[in-house]
């Protein structure tokens, strides 16, 4: 991840001290004087972030911003104010602009920004790397999206389970896109060519199993919710897999197999056939830094479907977004997106009334205790995930009442 921040600013001695600063941080800078002097640099290649005055003689601010979101709309901008221009920096915060900073500020308040920003430029970055491999042929890339490395995990599980013949049990919360990602599995197989055949398990008798099983000869046979199947069709289905070879089965569930059979509600010897190869979805909760990403895209999807221009997606939308809980996953964001799209959202983001400081502050705090969650409560660990020293980040637990030892399991 490049770590470099463009310097935009016509008072030398204020470029010479946000400079030294930055570069304390581990930050390389490229200083400029004016708009003019940094043009070049502002592409859609450039992978670090943009920090430049408001106020400068010449090309503003406002102008810099409007020539870096033509050249590429994802680049981060963030802007220094005077004390008299904050109307203005909120302006140019509806304009796309990342975030604002009031001079003199703080070089804890100036990093952890400086920072935030960094990271959302690495993670647009590799999203669109990964948008590149579609031309490489690769399922998982094309269609599983997000850019965490929980959603790196999931996609190397997806590539892993494809390259066996083994079957599959693919878990997680509702919402998730079991299904999908059954898809993908088999997409990325080699029996890509060959029937891909999806049922419900719910009420599937074992005549129309063996119908299902002939239907997906040489591909693959998907089972939803695989633990409705009925008692007897789990035994036609265990038979079926010693005598059937020719058909992959990748079966979906949103429930505790193991649970289920301890509990003599699912058949043992099916269990174990299947957790030969577990691929388990994690929920939006874990991975809200995909919240973005997803929802931008089922925004263009939407709009693409509907015939409808897709709206603009701003930082605040996005903000609230993230602050918010998901248990529908996937599919909730999607349906959101839609809604945003037909212009007949509730509100995208739920806490569009609340200001700028507020959400951006729940946005911080999804993160915290996303990080949290996927150390299993080791605030150390979690701390370096986000790239935040030690004392800072206990710092900002302490200032939400976050307990590292309530995500220990």
């Amino acid at each position: 991840m490049s770590r470099t921040v463009l310097l935009v600013d016509d008072d030398a001695p204020v470029r010479e001290a946000l400079s030294q600063t930055l570069e304390l941080a581990d930050v390389g800078v490229i200083a400029a004087g004016s708009f003019v002097a940094a043009k070049d640099k502002i592409t859609a290649g450039f992978e670090g972030i943009i920090l430049s005055d408001m106020r400068m003689p010449g090309r503003d601010g406002f102008h810099l911003l409007e020539y870096a979101r033509e050249q590429d709309p994802d680049l981060p901008v963030i802007l220094l104010t005077g004390e008299g221009d904050i109307p203005m920096a909120v302006r140019a915060m509806e304009a796309g602009a990342f975030d604002f900073l009031e001079k003199p500020c703080a070089p804890a308040s100036l990093l952890a920004v400086i920072e935030r920003a960094l990271k959302t430029r690495a993670l647009v970055l590799e999203n669109r790397r990964l948008l590149q491999m579609v031309e490489k042929g690769d399922p998982a890339a094309r269609l599983i999206f997000g850019t965490s490395d929980l959603a790196e995990a999931l996609r190397a599980k997806v590539r892993r389970a494809a390259r066996t013949d083994a079957e599959v049990l693919v878990t997680g919360p509702y919402g998730s896109g079991i299904s999908k990602v059954a898809e993908v599995i088999h997409l990325s197989s080699q029996r890509s060519k060959s029937p891909f055949v999806k049922r419900a398990g719910e009420g599937l008798s074992a005549s129309e199993l063996a119908d299902a099983l002939l239907a997906a000869a040489g591909g693959s046979l998907f089972l939803d919710e695989v633990t409705h199947l009925p008692a007897q069709t789990q035994l036609s289905l265990i038979e079926a897999m010693e005598n059937a070879p020719a058909v992959r089965l990748i079966a979906g569930s949103t429930q505790d197999l193991s649970a289920m059979v301890g509990e003599g509600r699912f058949h043992a010897d099916l269990y174990y056939r299947l957790e030969v190869m577990p691929v388990r979805i994690p929920s939006l909760a874990e991975r809200p830094e995909d919240i973005a990403i997803l929802f931008r895209r089922y925004v263009d999807q939407a709009a693409e479907q509907s015939g409808l221009v897709a709206p603009d997606v701003t930082p605040q939308i996005i903000a609230g977004l993230i602050a918010r809980d998901w248990p529908g996953n996937a599919r909730a964001l999607m349906s959101a997106a839609m809604r945003f799209v037909m212009g007949v959202a509730e509100d995208a983001g739920s806490d569009a009334q609340l200001g700028l400081a507020e959400q951006m502050a729940q946005v911080e705090q999804s993160l915290l205790r996303a990080a949290l969650r996927r150390a299993g409560g080791q605030a150390s660990t979690a701390a370096k995930a986000l790239r935040l020293p030690r004392k800072t980040f206990y710092d900002k637990l302490t200032r939400y009442g976050i307990r590292a030892e309530d995500y220990r399991a």
